[in-house]
């Protein structure tokens, strides 16, 4: 029981050490700290998010499953304003089909886990060590693990004894696909009066990758416009313009653009409900279909978490 009680009441002081005011003159550590440093870039499909995206030209949708947690943190000295955190990645996105009059059939579905480092130097003063306004310079280095899968949804199963046998739609079937990468994203934040601008650009490599045609190396940039309407209940609303720019190759390298403009309540890096419009046009979404071009339309939806 004594040490039971040691153990406890060390946790209490580390917690208590942890909690303390942003208003530090030396470095120190944060323990699941507040919010989000480095939101999701938005117009980036390979992204953790909640949400669903609607193919307008066709029976198809996207939806989207994910989390990123900040887990640690650490904050230098208020006048130097700069913070550490790291965190953890899980996301999965899945296509749905109405395959053979079956609704919300799942054809194929991508998976992502790993974790993150981000850096953040601010260059004047905020509020909150975990939520910027000013002007920011961030660089967010996440190591994942992505594998992609076809799954019932893009199967045939022939249930007449004397037809023809189960078969994948199309012909089409699974490709063992891997790829374990490192992506470095490095982005400036500016918040004029009445809205936010962030501009980015990063690179990634690859460890592992299956199929061997594809290229290690890939490369990603763009920018996000969020523009305030004023508030609802309080809460900030926004008008919000994004676009973002991908280049694989598989094996030639080639550009994949989405262009969103969209509502959110909310501010725009915190939590709130976002509807949006979009087009994409490039490779395919989806790694199973790695070697296709698509070009769509669509509606989307998306709950953004602090």
């Amino acid at each position: 029981m004594k040490f039971i009680r040691i153990i406890s009441l060390t946790l209490t002081l580390c917690l208590d050490g942890f909690g303390q005011s942003t208003e530090q003159s030396s470095p120190h550590f944060l323990l699941l700290p507040d919010g989000l440093q480095f939101a999701p870039l938005r117009a980036n499909i390979q992204e953790p998010r909640i949400g669903v995206f609607k193919f307008l030209d066709a029976g198809l949708m996207k939806v989207d499953i994910g989390n990123s947690i900040d887990v640690l943190g650490l904050a230098l000295p208020s006048s130097q304003g700069v913070t550490c955190t790291v965190g953890i990645d899980f996301m999965a996105y899945a296509l749905a089909t109405n395959a053979r009059g079956l609704r919300l059939q799942i054809d194929a579905l991508d998976g992502f886990f790993g974790g993150n480092l981000t850096i953040s130097k601010r260059l004047e003063p905020v509020v909150s060590e975990t939520h910027f306004s000013g002007n920011v310079y961030q660089a967010r280095l996440r190591i994942l693990h992505q594998s992609a899968h076809m799954v019932d949804g893009h199967y045939v199963e022939n249930t007449n004894p004397h037809g023809p046998q189960d078969s994948w739609i199309d012909g089409r079937v699974p490709v063992p696909f891997t790829r374990d990468f490192g992506e470095l994203v490095v982005s400036h934040t500016l918040t004029p009066g009445g809205g936010a601008i962030r501009y980015y650009g990063g690179i990634s490599y690859a460890t592992l990758v299956r199929p061997d045609v594809i290229q290690r190396s890939a490369y990603l940039g763009g920018f996000e416009i969020y523009k305030s309407l004023g508030s609802i209940k309080m809460k900030e609303t926004n008008l919000f313009f994004s676009y973002n720019i991908n280049m694989t190759g598989t094996p030639a390298y080639s550009a994949t653009h989405q262009l969103q403009v969209g509502y959110k309540l909310g501010s725009w890096d915190r939590k709130g409900p976002a509807i949006y419009l979009a087009y994409y046009t490039g490779r395919h979404m989806f790694a199973e279909y790695f070697d296709e071009q698509i070009s769509t339309i669509g509606a989307g939806f998306t709950v953004d978490w602090d």
